[in-house]
């Protein structure tokens, strides 16, 4: 497996202010996932995800559940990502959410390695797909699917992906997500993403007719994002991203003024703290 024999690279930023030792993790957690609405991971919670999961978590308990969800999730703040992912995936379906993250976000900005990076995402859409059957009711079990195959797509050809289908299965795990949990930012910024990346690529016609994206629906998700989470740096890259997509350099500046809102964004965990650097990448 990739993630045994290659080396994770570092968080290459000060983490002091991402540590949510104790208390404090909860006490941050609603402002931490605004994007996500990940539930805090509680006692209550690891037994509802352990009821949930049937066959897939016999024989575990709620204490011992929480107490390392909580663990991974404090190292996926803190920037330790490899910590967060290994954390994860030994609770199988339970520990996914996080376990897919982690290996997504460090995939995304810290492996420079082309198809190491592809293959690291291909791993996190098999675990995320193991939630799925685990957890269907899991709103993050679909949107972490979405998410790690979005990201692996990006670093395909656009005909490559499409005629392997991954539109169609991100779309659709998009909107499993936002049926589950409307408020979902962070699907309805991925979707903003998904119907400008395809009239950005294939043109608005065909984008239209073959897999129905619209820019008015970019639009209208990407308001929806920055409306639910002003405040995440993701949400306005995305919004610079989708400008770009949609219109090209008619719409240079009003990208660049996303990407610099994201850049001076205070980041409140080390996931928050790439992003706001990466949005600064793309302003020099």
């Amino acid at each position: 497996m990739a993630t045994k024999t290659s080396k994770w690279a570092p968080f290459p930023h000060d983490a002091k202010a991402y540590a949510y030792a104790g208390d404090a993790l909860k006490k941050a957690w609603p402002a931490l996932h605004a994007g996500d609405n990940e539930p805090y991971p509680d006692n209550k919670r690891a037994q509802a995800l352990i009821d949930a999961a049937g066959k897939a978590a016999k024989g575990l308990d709620a204490a011992t559940i929480a107490s390392q969800l909580q663990q991974a999730w404090r190292a996926f703040h803190h920037g330790d990502f490899h910590d967060a992912f290994e954390t994860g995936q030994a609770l199988g379906p339970l520990g996914a959410s996080v376990a897919v993250k982690a290996l997504g976000i460090h995939a995304t900005y810290l492996v420079e390695d082309e198809g190491e990076r592809l293959k690291r995402f291909e791993q996190a859409a098999k675990l995320a797909e193991a939630a799925i059957k685990a957890l269907p009711d899991e709103a993050n079990s679909h949107y972490r699917h979405a998410f790690a195959l979005g990201r692996y797509s990006q670093g395909l050809s656009i005909a490559k992906a499409l005629k392997q289908g991954i539109a169609g299965k991100v779309r659709e795990a998009l909107n499993a997500t936002l049926e589950l949990a409307p408020k979902h930012a962070e699907a309805h910024t991925a979707l903003a993403l998904y119907h400008a990346e395809i009239i950005g690529k294939i043109g608005a016609m065909i984008g239209g007719l073959t897999y129905g994206a619209k820019a008015t629906e970019a639009e209208s998700h990407i308001r929806t994002a920055l409306k639910l989470t002003p405040d995440s740096p993701i949400a306005h890259i995305e919004h610079g991203n989708v400008l770009l997509l949609l219109y090209s350099d008619k719409k240079e500046d009003a990208a660049a003024a996303a990407f610099e809102k994201a850049g001076k964004l205070k980041p409140r965990d080390a996931m928050e703290a790439l992003d706001a650097a990466y949005a600064n990448s793309q302003l020099e």
